[in-house]
């Protein structure tokens, strides 16, 4: 998916509203418009570089009417606004120079699809040119491109960042149906169980400090799916980007030291990787340390030389 913002010029339509991080957005007049669907991993791009991958978890459908703008001489849609050069447009079919492109209203149907909760951002991991290299068509210039997901796996893994694909992946067993028991069980009074965290310890997260209440959401020190219970101090606030990377191992907490440690694979994340070695940013009780010793052991080979 091609989401590159106010950088992209648009000469036949008005854009899209996209958000890379939760949603996008396109109509039944973009080739490909129709073969996406829930369940389908999807990355985004900005020509240049990874922006973030994630799994569709539904799409919205709806009938609009849509501005579509054409040379005036040819009538062809392929022309571009110019930035410092009169007059403003040019039709690259017939080489024609203009003010004013023809307009005319059609009727479409509109798609937004939503992907926020498996969202990984890949900022810049991978490369423009090995992305087009692992899509069905490299030489497409569609925004709307198949992807081969087993070459992009692979291109990601090369990259350094094979632990970020776990999330997308575990998303898209839960849009087939694999484990919806589980994933139902872990809402359960997540809500009354996040602002017990925010009573007793105000807005803080634990790896970074004063954070606004809403960026942050309640952590488990274990596996909720497996106990079924929310232990008055079994967990902490973290920040939404570092629970998803504590859940994944990515960041683990040092059980004698209680300092961060962070992956190797996050050393191309300055955001992340200078988190490594800081203390804790508030009190961890003793039953903490137990649970923070157990998912150390899960997630760090290195457990048994400090034990």
């Amino acid at each position: 998916m091609l989401a590159v913002g106010e950088n992209r010029a648009f000469g036949s339509n008005d854009g899209y509203r996209d958000e890379p991080e939760s949603h996008y957005r396109w109509d039944s007049t973009v080739p490909n418009h129709a073969r996406l669907e829930a369940g389908q991993h999807i990355v985004l791009w900005d020509k240049k570089s990874s922006l973030g991958m994630s799994v569709i978890a539904s799409i919205d459908r709806e009938t609009a009417v849509k501005t579509i703008y054409s040379c005036p001489s040819c009538g062809k849609a392929h022309i571009k606004a110019r930035k410092n050069k009169e007059p403003r447009y040019k039709c690259f079919a017939c080489q024609t120079n203009f003010e004013t492109p023809a307009a005319k209203t059609i009727e479409v149907t509109e798609y937004t699809s939503h992907h926020s909760e498996a969202y990984v951002d890949l900022g810049g991991l991978i490369p423009g040119d090995i992305l087009r290299s692992v899509c069905k068509s490299p030489k497409s210039q569609l925004s709307l491109r198949p992807l081969v997901w087993e070459a992009f796996k692979a291109a990601a893994t090369a990259a350094g960042g094979p632990e970020l694909l776990t999330v997308v992946e575990a998303a898209s067993n839960m849009a087939a149906g694999g484990h919806r028991t589980a994933h139902v069980r872990v809402r359960l009074g997540q809500s009354g169980f996040r602002k017990s965290l925010l009573d007793a310890n105000g807005p803080v997260c634990i790896f970074t400090g004063q954070c606004p209440p809403a960026a942050l959401e309640a952590a488990h020190l274990y596996s909720f799916a497996e106990l079924g219970v929310h232990h008055e101090h079994g967990g902490f606030l973290m920040r939404r980007d570092l629970h998803r990377l504590f859940d994944l191992g990515l960041l683990a907490v040092h059980p004698k030291a209680l300092t961060v440690d962070v992956s190797p694979t996050l050393a191309n994340y300055p955001t992340y990787s200078v988190l490594a070695g800081l203390s804790l940013r508030g009190k961890v009780r003793d039953v903490q340390v137990d649970w923070i010793r157990e998912h150390w052991r899960e997630h760090r080979e290195s457990m048994a030389a400090i034990a």
